[in-house]
């Protein structure tokens, strides 16, 4: 079943605002996925020789800032560790450019402790998710009291894959891009396989998290979101909806059948999307907004100005 839900700001003044209006979206969509839940937040861009890497560890009492001084002395770079429960944002600073970083830093990881698992990296995305009741999860990570541009978010029954953290939405496998979906994808194992051959790093052997990992690739091939979006209609075999993140913008997909529930609203201040137009209701005036089913095999994109 699953809820998803996406909140971008037009309106730089309601950035403060963010997670205080987004949080009762997620939370309204409780009854379509109660196994767990998780949410990409674009906030606080770090400069072009540095990024933010979001962990996860199971044990809340991971020692991360041991972790972030290994790193500094393994890697010669700087990093400042913020603890946010079972997780941390590490931002890493150092010469060269953001991808080299990205690169060096996924290595030595890997070669670290196998408990620990890269949630995003990017110059501005951090992606928080939990097992648990969307409220409880939300709670955790105080997400009322987050700010920043834009949030896209997920709440999980599933179906195909184990209730873990892991398995839970958001998916990110390439700079700044994340993905939550609705829905079910028939081609995933053979098309996990391609991109793997092709350098596309996959943590889990969850369906969505192949979409987000072709939209990566495809990227960074060269396509620009909206091309990489086009692709996916003829290459993901299936059915689904996806409100898709990157750093400055935001993008909603159906497949050409279009089986899966969305709504999209908006007005001059935001764009918001969800399974079901009652985690919209809330927003400030809604009352005003043009609301409309998104169409079938059609790409919705927005971007920062």
């Amino acid at each position: 079943m699953c809820g998803i839900v996406g909140l971008f700001l037009k309106d730089k003044t309601l950035e403060p605002d963010l997670g205080r209006l987004f949080a009762p979206m997620l939370h309204s969509m409780e009854e379509r996925g109660p196994d767990s839940a998780g949410f990409a937040i674009y906030r606080d861009s770090v400069g072009e020789n540095a990024l933010k890497v979001t962990l996860f560890h199971r044990d809340e009492n991971q020692d991360w800032s041991a972790l972030a001084a290994a790193m500094e002395t393994a890697l010669g770079v700087t990093v400042a560790a913020a603890r946010h429960a079972s997780h941390a944002v590490f931002t890493v600073s150092g010469t060269g450019a953001a991808g080299l970083i990205d690169g060096r830093v996924r290595a030595w990881l890997e070669r670290q402790d196998p408990a620990i698992r890269i949630m995003s990296v990017g110059r501005s995305i951090e992606i928080y998710k939990e097992k648990g009741l969307p409220r409880e999860v939300t709670a955790r990570f105080d997400l009322a009291t987050v700010r920043g541009s834009h949030a896209i978010g997920h709440t999980r029954m599933a179906t195909e894959s184990a209730v873990t953290t892991e398995h839970s939405h958001p998916f990110s496998t390439g700079i700044d891009l994340c993905l939550v979906h609705n829905g079910s994808l028939s081609n995933h194992n053979r098309l996990r396989a391609v991109l793997r051959r092709s350098g596309v790093p996959f943590q889990t052997d969850n369906d969505s998290e192949v979409a987000a990992g072709f939209l990566s690739h495809r990227m960074a091939e060269g396509d620009d979101l909206g091309t990489a979006l086009e692709a996916a209609l003829s290459e993901l075999d299936g059915f689904y909806t996806f409100a898709i993140g990157t750093r400055d913008g935001f993008a909603v997909l159906r497949d050409p059948i279009a089986c899966k529930p969305a709504v999209l609203a908006e007005t001059d201040a935001w764009v918001a999307m969800s399974s079901e137009y009652r985690a919209i209701a809330h927003l400030p005036g809604c009352e005003e907004a043009r609301i409309w089913e998104p169409k079938p095999a059609t790409v919705y994109r927005w971007s920062l100005a």
